[in-house]
C-alpha cells in the first residue's frame, strides 16, 4: 500500500523545485522528472509524460500544470492547491524582492551576458528533458512514427501545440485499434 503524501511534503517539495524553475516552466521538466520520478517515486516516466502532453495544451504554465496534476494525484484537491503554492512561490517571492532592483541593472553588460549563458543553459535542460521523456515515448515504429511526423510538422508550421496533441492522440487510437483487428498486443 502506498504512503499517503502530507500536504506540508507536497508543498516543500513543490517549492524546491520551483526554486530551481530559472528559464521557464520547460527548463524546469528535468528537475520534476529527476525529482518526482526518480527521487520521490510519485509518478512514472509515463505519467510525467502525459502530464507534461496535457499541461502543455491547457491554460497556463506546462510545469505549474503539472505541480497540480501530481499534488491532485497525491491529495486531491487540496493536494493540488498546495502542490501548484508550492511551485508559484520561490518565484513570487523572489519576483517581488528583485522588481524594484532589476530595472537598475538590465543594461548592464554582466547582466546581458549572464542572461545569454543562462539561456544556453535553459536549452540543454530542455534537450535533456526531451532525450528521456523520448526514451519512455517512443517505444516502436509507430510511435517514432507519430513522433516524426509532430516533429516535421511543428518545424515546418506554425500549428497550435493543441493541434499536435490531438493529431497524435488520434495517431495512437487508431494504430492501436489496427493492431487489436490484426490481433497484435493491446
Amino acid at each position: 500500500m502506498e504512503k499517503r503524501v502530507s500536504i506540508l511534503t507536497l508543498y516543500a517539495t513543490f517549492f524546491k523545485i520551483g526554486a530551481m524553475m530559472f528559464g521557464g516552466g520547460y527548463a524546469m521538466l528535468p528537475i520534476l522528472q529527476r525529482e518526482i520520478v526518480e527521487n520521490k517515486k510519485w509518478v512514472s516516466d509515463q505519467e510525467i509524460a502525459d502530464y507534461y502532453a496535457i499541461g502543455q495544451c491547457t491554460p497556463g504554465i506546462i510545469a505549474v500544470n503539472t505541480a497540480t496534476f501530481i499534488g491532485y494525484k497525491k491529495r486531491g484537491v487540496i493536494g493540488g492547491i498546495f502542490a501548484t503554492l508550492g511551485v508559484i512561490s520561490p518565484s513570487l517571492l523572489i519576483i517581488m524582492t528583485l522588481a524594484k532592483i532589476i530595472s537598475r541593472f538590465e543594461n548592464s553588460e554582466v547582466v546581458v551576458n549572464a542572461f545569454k549563458g543562462i539561456r544556453i543553459a535553459v536549452v540543454v535542460l530542455i534537450l535533456n528533458a526531451v532525450i528521456k521523456i523520448g526514451k519512455s515515448s517512443i517505444v516502436d515504429k509507430a510511435t517514432f512514427g507519430i513522433f516524426l511526423c509532430v516533429l516535421i510538422l511543428a518545424i515546418v508550421s506554425n500549428i497550435s501545440p493543441v493541434v499536435f496533441v490531438l493529431i497524435a492522440a488520434t495517431a495512437g487510437i487508431l494504430i492501436q485499434s489496427l493492431r487489436i483487428r490484426k490481433g497484435g498486443k493491446k
